[in-house]
């Protein structure tokens, strides 16, 4: 745990994923309130079609979708922190590919997942 899910407008340019993802795990890390750092896991999902508002026909806005899953026990503050530690993260790894040729709105949701939860390590 924690588990992060990244959903990325096409017209939001994201030059390596894998550094990007990189980026935001080190992040999580950073913050101290994970055990491990194979604990988080990230990962992106493309999305190809969508709509900001109700008329952007020519997709000048875009958007990044981050969607964190944590196990309960952290408060609030904690929470927020974390939600505010990804959207710095993402704002600085995109700051130079955009070149304002679009508008990107940053969403973090920061959840906690059921006490139901199991997870079984294979291999070594």
């Amino acid at each position: 745990m924690p588990h992060l899910t990244i959903q990325v407008t096409p017209n939001v340019i994201i030059t390596h994923e894998e550094s990007f993802l990189k980026a935001l795990n080190q992040a999580l890390w950073g913050s101290g309130h994970f055990g491990k750092p194979t604990d988080i896991k990230t990962r992106m999902i493309p999305t190809e079609t969508f709509l900001v508002g109700v008329a952007d026909d020519e997709q000048r806005s875009g958007f990044i979708y981050a969607h964190l899953k944590i196990m309960s026990g952290r408060d609030e503050v904690v929470r927020h922190q974390l939600a505010e530690l990804l959207v710095t993260a993402i704002e600085e790894i995109l700051d130079a590919g955009q070149s304002g040729r679009v508008d990107i709105q940053i969403c973090v949701e920061v959840e906690e997942i059921s006490t139901i939860y199991h997870k079984k390590m294979l291999g070594s």
